[in-house]
């Protein structure tokens, strides 16, 4: 029986999709096989530790967020993905996580 997606993105195990949550206090984001129903990796802000001169920027921890994400990734062998930020306008927050991701080698 095939399965049926209500998502505008679906990820394959070729291009998995990154899907992006946000709270009032952290940001998520988890690389996901959708035809399978696996999640390969997942970062989250809360992983970050701030430095000891005090805490970072919420886009600054979004930015190092995209990075790690990124590098989890890419241990895993994923290197391309499908961008899915669930509704959120593409500023701020995940437009930074976007741009760690970017920076850390994934490609979508």
């Amino acid at each position: 029986m095939a399965q049926e997606f209500n998502k505008k993105f679906i990820g394959t195990v070729d291009r998995p999709r990154v899907s992006v949550f946000k709270s009032n206090a952290a940001i998520y984001a988890q690389v996901i096989d959708d035809i399978n129903g696996k999640t390969f990796v997942s970062a989250s802000t809360k992983e970050i530790n701030p430095p000891a001169g005090g805490a970072k920027k919420p886009v600054e921890t979004a930015f190092l967020c995209g990075k790690l994400l990124a590098e989890k990734a890419k241990e895993k062998k994923v290197l391309k993905v499908v961008f899915d930020r669930n509704g959120y306008q593409y500023h701020g927050n995940v437009k930074a996580l976007a741009e760690g991701m970017r920076e850390g080698g994934l490609e979508f």
